[in-house]
């Protein structure tokens, strides 16, 4: 299964299996996963995108 690494809110950065790809288009490169480091529901992104 493909890994991929994510960034949450709080800055945390851990891969995931999980990061849901449904409805992709309208909802923008965040999902809500749990995040292993705060133990919340965050909002996550792949990292790499919306470097700026």
């Amino acid at each position: 299964m493909e890994r991929t690494v994510v960034r949450c809110a709080d800055g945390h950065v851990f891969s995931t299996s999980s990061f849901p790809m449904q409805q992709a288009e309208r909802l923008g490169p965040g999902r809500l996963v749990r995040c292993p480091r705060c133990a919340r529901l965050r909002s996550v992104v792949p990292v790499g995108a919306g470097k700026h």
